[in-house]
């Protein structure tokens, strides 16, 4: 059994013209192709569909979609994996929503306010073990207490800090600029400012390697699909990974 591209476009939520797009560069290939000209997809073909507008959900770009469809061949495994990350933000989110419907609640009713449950599902320790892993144990403290320490206030502008250098990195990168150029250099300086803002790192340690942890998160910021997004994509982040070490190389 097979659908027609119009048929795959409606029920997956994209356009004929996304799905042809796919086929050009080698992405997506229907499973054949009518006397008409049409094309059509079989069901194999509508794992591979579904598979890419999972990674696309996830921030990656096509050229980095398809770097990981040919490395993970088993798709069976790889949407297992997939599945695994999808529940535990099902469970994150479904914790999410209930706190701010209770936070509702209290408003409306007798403003009996309970901390302990307004913030559920706002864990930021969830990457305790990976941080210490890759850092430590006395970064992972050091950076806890720093956070847990912050007003409210404190931290939405650090969050706003953040999510203003990620869409002025995407807009330079999307832009053309060379990552040497001095618009890049500019973001990788504020790049390397904010990093030193954060205990526990290599940035605020004396004698730590500077050089070699910005480097290093540079090229972490391309092989980890979760930091890729921040940034665009694989290509934007290696943009950031590229202009970081030229600023590294010059000034650190």
């Amino acid at each position: 059994m097979d659908w027609s591209i119009q048929e795959i476009a409606q029920i997956a939520g994209t356009t004929s013209r996304t799905l042809r797009h796919y086929d050009d560069i080698g992405l997506l290939k229907p499973s054949r192709t009518g006397h008409n000209g049409y094309r059509y997809y079989d069901g194999p073909a509508l794992v591979q569909l579904q598979r890419i507008l999972l990674l696309r959900e996830l921030g990656l770009g096509l050229p980095a979609i398809a770097e990981v469809l040919d490395r993970e061949t088993d798709t069976v495994k790889a949407l297992s994996s997939h599945l695994e990350w999808l529940a535990q933000e099902q469970d994150r989110l479904t914790r999410q929503i209930a706190s701010v419907r209770q936070t509702i609640d209290t408003l409306k009713g007798d403003g009996k306010y309970m901390a302990q449950n307004m913030f559920d599902g706002f864990d930021h320790t969830q990457y305790k073990d990976e941080v210490e892993e890759r850092w430590g144990k006395d970064a992972y403290a050091a950076g806890d207490s720093w956070w847990r320490g912050m007003s409210a206030d404190e931290k939405q502008q650090w969050k706003d800090r953040v999510q203003q250098l990620g869409t002025d990195w995407i807009s330079a990168a999307e832009s053309g600029v060379a990552p040497d150029s001095a618009e890049a250099q500019d973001l990788a300086r504020r790049h390397v400012e904010w990093l030193r803002g954060i205990p526990g790192t290599p940035t605020t340690v004396p004698g730590g390697d500077v050089k070699g942890y910005v480097t290093g998160l540079g090229g972490m910021y391309v092989a980890d699909p979760r930091f890729a997004a921040n940034y665009g994509g694989e290509s934007g982040a290696a943009f950031v990974r590229d202009a970081l070490r030229v600023y590294a190389e010059k000034n650190l």
